[in-house]
């Protein structure tokens, strides 16, 4: 029986794999025009890091996370988001220490246990970028600007910025019991999960998936009616830069993401009623996981989601020129040549294959076809007698005569 990829994971393929580095490439092409540099984290942590970062009452920490015992007896999570571990390495590796802003980005898999669905897989991949060291809310709007620029200098116009502010512990608090007032009297009616949740984190509930949930916090108070003078005006400002920077937006009482380091700014960019990418500010979890008291600011993007969406936008990504000559032998002689001529065109820049299959002349004419190749050469005894030979271009049939040690001349016409 033959082994299959396990459930929710997918290969990426050689034909596709072009889509992914095209879209990596704008990333970190926008990213470097803000000074972000990447950072690269492991695939695995201690399960502590996500239970104390994104919070133990969170879907993610109950019910999605791949935790197991290694052989030492440590829990271990394979990393679910990429955010606390950006975070851990800020901590462990004392970049609190430089001066700030510290900015990063990363390409990173990460995994849920979790259904299956559009664009999001087991284990998918995330791209993101985390700011850390400022309370300004210039940042948080410089953050949010990233985002909508990589969808948009993909092509992607049709999209909807939401922002919310869901205050800090000190007006949270202060929600909290006007949220639990309101749901005590549907307590009865709440799933499992959320019952858990009612007494230590009710603001939680606001993020179940159970359709009994959802209706029922439906009508539940709005953040925004609590936050402190602070929250409230650090709201403001974020207004007036995202303004400044011609963004339009939202304002969405609704939204309170996933995860429980958030706090202050929330924001999600929404196209055709798909959320493609959610951020915000987490001021308090680089304290709350071993750091110094530290405010940052960040987002996470689902690279299937994204290409997924490029694709429904009927954006097509621009498929690169993988070979750009195919040298194509006759005899032993020739196909020695050939052999060596293709290795040192390589060295030189050029996209090179030669024979490794003994085809006749006319498969390997064929297979030259089959790659795309933009230029053929065949090498027969001839041909290395004489050290030339025929550089033909398939696009029109046009022959260039050169030399075969002329490195140079095929350089040349193959750039040209």
């Amino acid at each position: 029986m033959m082994i299959q990829a396990p459930k929710g994971t997918k290969d990426l393929l050689p034909q596709d794999s072009y889509k992914w580095q095209y879209v990596e490439n704008k990333f970190r092409e926008i990213v470097a025009t803000y000074g972000c540099r990447e950072v690269r984290t492991p695939a695995f942590e201690a399960t502590e890091l996500f239970e104390r970062g994104v919070g133990d009452t969170t879907d993610v920490v109950q019910k999605e996370m791949y935790t197991f015992n290694d052989k030492g007896g440590r829990s271990i999570t394979l990393k679910p988001e990429g955010t606390s571990p950006a975070v851990r390495a800020f901590i462990q590796n004392g970049l609190y220490s430089d001066a700030q802003p510290t900015k990063m980005f990363y390409f990173t898999p990460v995994f849920r246990y979790e259904n299956v669905q559009k664009g999001r897989l087991r284990e998918h991949h995330q791209l993101g970028v985390e700011m850390f060291g400022s309370m300004d809310a210039s940042i948080d709007a410089e953050v949010i600007h990233i985002a909508m620029r990589v969808y948009k200098e993909l092509g992607v116009k049709n999209l909807t910025l939401n922002i919310n502010n869901i205050g800090c512990p000190t007006c949270r608090k202060t929600y909290n019991e006007a949220l639990k007032a309101y749901l005590r009297d549907n307590y009865d009616n709440l799933c499992s999960t959320c019952k858990t949740r009612f007494e230590k984190n009710p603001m939680r509930i606001l993020d179940c998936k159970e359709s009994k949930c959802k209706e029922i916090v439906k009508h539940a108070p709005v953040i925004l009616d609590y936050v402190c003078d602070e929250c409230r005006g650090h709201f403001e400002k974020l207004k007036s830069y995202l303004q400044a920077l011609n963004i339009e937006y939202n304002v969405d009482p609704q939204i309170v993401r996933g995860l429980d380091y958030y706090s202050k700014t929330v924001f999600e960019i929404i196209n055709n009623d798909i959320t493609v990418c959610g951020g915000g500010r987490y001021d308090y979890l680089i304290k709350e996981i071993g750091g110094p008291e530290m405010p940052a600011v960040g987002f996470g993007m689902g690279i299937e989601r994204l290409i997924m969406t490029l694709e429904e936008n009927g954006i097509e990504i621009p498929k690169p020129t993988y070979m750009d000559l195919y040298i194509g032998s006759m005899g032993d002689e020739g196909k020695l040549e050939a052999f060596k001529l293709s290795n040192l065109l390589r060295t030189k820049g050029i996209k090179c294959e030669c024979d490794h299959m003994d085809r006749k002349v006319k498969a390997q004419m064929r297979h030259s076809n089959k790659i795309e190749a933009l230029y053929t050469l065949i090498i027969g005894e001839s041909e290395v007698e004489s050290n030339e030979a025929d550089l033909k271009r398939m696009s029109d049939g046009e022959k260039f005569h050169i030399k075969l040690d002329n490195i140079e001349k095929f350089i040349e016409i193959i750039n040209s």
